[in-house]
Order: C-alpha cells, then sequence, then structure tokens
C-alpha cells in the first residue's frame, strides 16, 4: 500500500471523468486500497453533468444507442481486460454483421478482402471491387512487380499519405486509406502521422519488397471447434456506454469519491511540500460542497490539498493548468490542433429505402462527390443491422458522422439544417423516398486530436515534462490514442506513474 512521504495515506486528484480518467481512479484505487479511516484517497472532479466522455449513449426512438464510440477493438487488451476486472466478460458482444462498402465512383462498392486500414494486402481482390479505376489498380499493381529498396536507416515520422501514394498512387491513399484512418481520426491522411495511426505501415515502408504482401495480416485462428472467426469488435449488451456507468459505479464501490459538476480551474505547488505535505492545491469550481476535504467559502472558489493529480482532460485544458509549472509540455499540448465531429441519428422507414442495407455501413472519401458536391458525411453505420438489439420491425436506425478537419460547414448551420443535408446525401445513396420519422443531432466540439507527423516525439517530450512535478501525470486521447483501449491504457499508465512518484521513485514518463 502506497503511503506519503511521512507515512500519511497519500490523497490523489483525477482530473476528468472520461474513460482516461475513470481507468486512471481505477488502477489507483487498486493500488492505493480501501481508505482506512473512511476519507477518500482517490477523487474524481469531472466538470460536465456526467461521466464517460465522449462514451455516451441516451434513449431515441424508444432504445438505447451509442451517440459516439459504439464499439472498441477486440485485439486490444485495455479494454476487454478492464470489462473482465469489471466482470463484464459475459456481457461482451459482437457485431450482427461485418463488412463494409465506399462510396466510388458513383455507387456504393463493398470493401475488397485483404484491406488492412485502408491498405490493400492483395490486388485482385482491390482490381475486383472497382473502388479504383484501371489506370489507379494498374498503379498499385507496380508494387508487386517493381522491386522496391529496403531502407532499414531510414528514420523518422512520416503522412501516411505520403508513404501510400508514393508506394500504392494516389487513387489507393484518396479512396481507401483516407475514409478509414482519416475517418477514424476526423482528419486527412496527408497530414497524419504514419507513427501513431499506423505504425506497421512505417515499418513495412523500411523493408524491401511489395508494402502490400508485407502489410498482410496473419490469419485469424478460430475460438472454438466451430470454426467461427474472433470478433475483429466488441460491444457491451445494451450499449458501448455501458463501460464507463459500471465502471463509476464499481469505483464507488472502492471508495472513490466521484464529483460531476466539478471544475478545476488552477493547479498550484505548496509551499509546504518540502517539509511531506500535500504538493499541490486544486482551485475548484462548481459544484464543490461535497467534495471531501475541500476548504474555503461554499460561495467562492474551493481549493483543494492533494498529494497526486492525474491531468485526464483535453489538451487545451492541461495547457493551461501546466503552463505555470512545465511551460515547455503546456507549449506542446497547447499547439495541439483538433477536430470536430457530428453524428446525425436517424429513425427511417424500411419500407422508404430502396437501397440494400449490407454490412455494417458505408464510407465517403472526399474525393467521391454526392450530388456533384462534396460530401458533407464521412460514413453512415446501419445500427439495427449492426446491433440486432436495436431491430424493432418498421423502421432502420441509421447513424451519420459529419465533419473533418478543415471542414467547416457543419459549424456554420443549425441542428435542422444539418440533418436535413445530411439525409439528402443519404438518400441519394440509399434511394430513400420521404423523411426519416425521428432525428437527433450531437456535437462533439473539439473531439479529435490531429496526430500530424512527430506527434509521438512531441508526446514523449510532454510526458517526460510532466513526469518531473512530483505526483503528476497526464492521460487521455491527445497522446498516444483515440480508441477506448487506448484510453483506458493512457489513465492506468499515468496512475502507475503517479504511484511511483508517491513511492519515492525516480521520475518516469508513462510506458
Amino acid at each position: 500500500m502506497t503511503t506519503g512521504h511521512d507515512g500519511r495515506q497519500p490523497v490523489v486528484a483525477v482530473v476528468g471523468g472520461g474513460m482516461a480518467g475513470l481507468a486512471a481512479a481505477w488502477q489507483l484505487s487498486q493500488d492505493l486500497g480501501a481508505p482506512a479511516d473512511g476519507t477518500a484517497r482517490v477523487l474524481v472532479l469531472e466538470a460536465g453533468a456526467r461521466t464517460g466522455g465522449k462514451v455516451r449513449s441516451t434513449e431515441f426512438a424508444g432504445r438505447q444507442v451509442d451517440l459516439a464510440a459504439d464499439a472498441f477493438l477486440a485485439r486490444r487488451p485495455e479494454a476487454t481486460g478492464l470489462c473482465a476486472e469489471l466482470g463484464l466478460t459475459d456481457a461482451l458482444v459482437a457485431p450482427g454483421t461485418s463488412g463494409a462498402a465506399l462510396w466510388a465512383r458513383g455507387r456504393l462498392r463493398m470493401m475488397p478482402d485483404g484491406v488492412n486500414l485502408g491498405v490493400p494486402t492483395r490486388w485482385w481482390p482491390l482490381a475486383r471491387s472497382g473502388i479504383l479505376g484501371h489506370a489507379g489498380a494498374a498503379r498499385a499493381a507496380l508494387d508487386l512487380v517493381r522491386p522496391h529498396r529496403a531502407d532499414p536507416a531510414a528514420a523518422g515520422d512520416r503522412a501516411v499519405g505520403g508513404v501510400v501514394t508514393a508506394r500504392l498512387g494516389h487513387e489507393v491513399t484518396e479512396r481507401l486509406v483516407d475514409p478509414l484512418i482519416g475517418g477514424i481520426h476526423a482528419g486527412g491522411v496527408d497530414d497524419l502521422s504514419a507513427e501513431a495511426t499506423f505504425p506497421p505501415l512505417l515499418s513495412a515502408d523500411r523493408q524491401a519488397g511489395s508494402l502490400m504482401r508485407r502489410l498482410r495480416l496473419p490469419a485469424t485462428p478460430p475460438p472454438d471447434p466451430s470454426g467461427a472467426p474472433s470478433p475483429v469488435f466488441w460491444s457491451l449488451d445494451g450499449t458501448a456506454a455501458r463501460l464507463p456507468a459500471e465502471l463509476t459505479a464499481a469505483l464507488v464501490a472502492r471508495g472513490v469519491a466521484v464529483h460531476t459538476g466539478v471544475a478545476v480551474e488552477a493547479l498550484v505547488r505548496r509551499a509546504d511540500d518540502a517539509t511531506g505535505g500535500p504538493a499541490w492545491e486544486l482551485t475548484l469550481a462548481g459544484d464543490t460542497a461535497s467534495v471531501p476535504g475541500a476548504s474555503g467559502p461554499s460561495d467562492a472558489a474551493r481549493t483543494l490539498a492533494v498529494d497526486g493529480v492525474i491531468l485526464a482532460v483535453p489538451a487545451g485544458q492541461a495547457s493551461g493548468l501546466l503552463a505555470d509549472h512545465a511551460p515547455r509540455a503546456a507549449a506542446v499540448l497547447g499547439d495541439i490542433r483538433h477536430s470536430s465531429v457530428s453524428v446525425v441519428t436517424l429513425a427511417v422507414p424500411s419500407r422508404a429505402i430502396r437501397g440494400e442495407l449490407v454490412g455494417t455501413g458505408f464510407l465517403v472519401p472526399r474525393t467521391s462527390p454526392v450530388g456533384g458536391r462534396t460530401a458533407l458525411i464521412t460514413g453512415c453505420t446501419y445500427l439495427t443491422r449492426k446491433w440486432p438489439g436495436l431491430a424493432r420491425p418498421g423502421d432502420e436506425l441509421i447513424r451519420l458522422s459529419v465533419g473533418r478537419f478543415g471542414d467547416e460547414r457543419p459549424d456554420s448551420i443549425d441542428d435542422d439544417e444539418l440533418t436535413a443535408a445530411a439525409f439528402e446525401e443519404l438518400a441519394r445513396i440509399l434511394g430513400i423516398d420521404g423523411r426519416p420519422s425521428e432525428s437527433l443531432v450531437t456535437r462533439w466540439h473539439g473531439a479529435f486530436p490531429q496526430y500530424t507527423p512527430g506527434h509521438l516525439a512531441r508526446s514523449d517530450r510532454v510526458e517526460q515534462a510532466v513526469a518531473e512535478l512530483p505526483g503528476v501525470a497526464v492521460a487521455g486521447s491527445a497522446y498516444r490514442g483515440v480508441g477506448i483501449p487506448a484510453v483506458v491504457g493512457s489513465g492506468r499508465a499515468a496512475a502507475r506513474v503517479v504511484l511511483a512518484s508517491l513511492d519515492g521513485a525516480p521520475p518516469t514518463a508513462p510506458v
């Protein structure tokens, strides 16, 4: 059990109640143990009205639907491992269908077999898909017949788009890789770091021979004698938002103080740190009256003395809190650009849809116009096909993703206009007559940090600088990944850094 330098039981505050913050609190509570005197040793301070961050659901058309992430990668252990610790393994559910299409050359075309994050690994399925023109398919074939020299000494990060275009041609980049990797990060692959978003791509590019062959994924072994392949994604029975809800409840049961409606406005180094007292003081705002240990009048900003702090907040907010203590780290965080995304959820009468709904949905490359104009929507999910538990007779629930870095159109129109414009494009693609019976717009402002080339090296510098501060660490999607498993891992790693610091270990950055 970790104790303070003077034998006290240390108190650690987690600023931010998204998935990274909740995972950090879970790790802290696991290692610090239950409070001996009933006083919370771990506090989660969330400025919003709820925990979970972007993992959120709501009731829509009589069903509970996710409003952002609705699944997490099965091959990464962070999220599935957390589910196991929470006793949720039996609640894991896989999508009811697989496969996705692309809107390319005026029609929906199924993604070819053997695609690794948009990069084709087999030429014939690519050529047969019709996604590329004859010239684009021929250009990609050169990767198989034209020798590529190895360059193992090549160092440094590069943009995804530059690597793929040089090896496979611009059509592969624009019609396959940009919709997938760019869609995941709400950006464009010409500006996204290969090292941060697709590290195997850089490794394969530095080796001799075909890029496509180098990126072929090993066959997925069946999990049981039935021969059924392992799922690529998992969610939870109900919605993915069940994960932060269950985690929050488990934290409270462990004695963690979880407070919503409490903002942290300042981080101050305490003078009595050298004598063994708490190292940091947080200036709080909002609903602070029930925060244990907070001092000051209830009608003014209150303060909270703590031994450790994990900043599981967006990069801009972390930059402001660190400005007086780690100015170089604060400057790097302040320079990270972000993209906003909107989600338009629709209930569409089944009889109104003339097109066939195949797979889980489709992606729209930015170079594939809809109705003669650059598409507003970037992707579409057939919710009632992907998650059969949502299916009801008479309608289909469909979710549209709108917005990417550099596209300001969604921010310039209101929700009704956005719904109408997005549905018009969907209607053209799927041949829909009439209007949706229900609709909901959810806007995620500045939700996606843009991982430009060199991002991981900059993240290293931020984490190393912050690790020099006693008992402080950072976590979240701004550093090493935007998916649920990545931010869970980020939160737990930050917790370990703080715990090691409280134990008197030399400063180390998260691993």
